[in-house]
């Protein structure tokens, strides 16, 4: 009698049951695999048979995006290698989110670019760019390795995307804010990489920097320099409506008021350079307002010791080129007048 037929069926059904287990772990342990705290945006999700190998989240950062064929040359050639400010790139701010996933063996980076971008428009994305290979890059250095170094450089492996790289960069228009997401799927011999990128568009948290509570040093500083600015007003983003959480700063400034009665103020309402500067002009201008109109309306402080202007953009303190310029740049002022 063969070896085989001396297999008892309990064996048998051991065997059995160990395959069946193994199927039904699988995903389980595909999704072990994760990175340590990486889970999939909801927004995105994963591609079949993908891993993360690396994630970052932030509730407010900036993200850079590409919007159209990247010259890495140019900016060699002026030794600008990390500039991001050309007209290929475009800057969105908000709850960002970065996601790396490693791919099955086999998987085509097109299969992937493909599958996103289905995905995209079926939760009603519109297309912003997309390119492939050699078409993702202009001038005369076309190098498709360099794509993972501007787009993907916390990505340990600097050829991942020298055979084939793909990119696609999507927009979603939601009540509550934008969404700009990108996917960038590379390959390399046999690994299949693909780069995910989302920012959400929201304020920042405010509340970060505070009015104190003494007038001390508002009173100082309108009796030295004329002029005071204050981050303890608070709006939603793009709204001109003052927020409860500002009575702290209101309740500052109708004290130096009532201290000094002969003092009159000027409120200046200033933004960063995000939107137009029309925009920015109307928006601040109306933030001073109804500032004006809170400490009117709140404190009994006569209207005719304050009046009101926007300055927009036009008046920046910082440099917008950074979030934390950005959030100095959006201020109210208060001039003595």
């Amino acid at each position: 009698m063969s070896k085989e037929m001396n297999v008892s069926p309990i064996r048998i059904a051991a065997r059995l049951w160990l395959v069946v287990l193994g199927i039904m772990l699988s995903p389980l342990l595909a999704q072990a695999q994760d990175a340590d705290g990486c889970k999939d945006n909801p927004l995105l999700g994963r591609f079949q048979g993908s891993t993360i190998a690396y994630c970052k989240a932030k509730d407010f950062d900036e993200l850079v995006f590409l919007r159209a064929p990247h010259d890495y040359g140019a900016l060699l050639e002026r030794n600008a290698t990390k500039d991001r400010s050309g007209a290929e790139w475009l800057k969105q701010q908000g709850k960002a989110s970065e996601i790396r996933y490693e791919l099955a063996p086999g998987t085509s980076s097109l299969e992937v670019e493909t599958n996103y971008e289905a995905n995209f428009k079926d939760k009603g994305f519109a297309i912003v760019f997309s390119c492939a290979d050699q078409a993702c890059l202009a001038g005369n250095l076309r190098d498709l390795y360099l794509l993972g170094e501007q787009l993907d450089p916390t990505n340990g492996v600097s050829t991942a995307y020298a055979d084939h790289a793909r990119y696609v960069l999507a927009r979603l228009d939601r009540p509550e804010g934008t969404v700009y997401a990108s996917v960038m799927s590379g390959e390399d011999k046999d690994r299949t990489v693909a780069f995910l990128r989302i920012a959400e568009a929201k304020g920042m948290e405010p509340g970060k920097i505070a009015m104190p509570a003494d007038t001390s040093n508002l009173s100082a500083s309108l009796e030295a320099q004329g002029s005071a600015n204050l981050y303890g007003i608070l709006f939603d983003t793009d709204q001109d409506t003052v927020k409860p959480e500002s009575k702290l700063a209101l309740d500052a400034i109708a004290k130096v008021l009532a201290e000094k009665p002969s003092l009159r103020l000027k409120i200046v309402g200033h933004t960063d350079n995000t939107g137009s500067a029309d925009h920015n002009l109307d928006l601040s201008t109306r933030r001073a307002a109804n500032v004006s109109a809170a400490l009117v309306g709140g404190y009994g402080v006569d209207a005719a010791r304050l009046s009101f202007e926007g300055a927009g953009l036009s008046r920046p303190i910082e440099s917008n080129d950074t979030e934390e310029g950005r959030a100095k740049n959006r201020r109210v002022e208060l001039v003595a007048q």
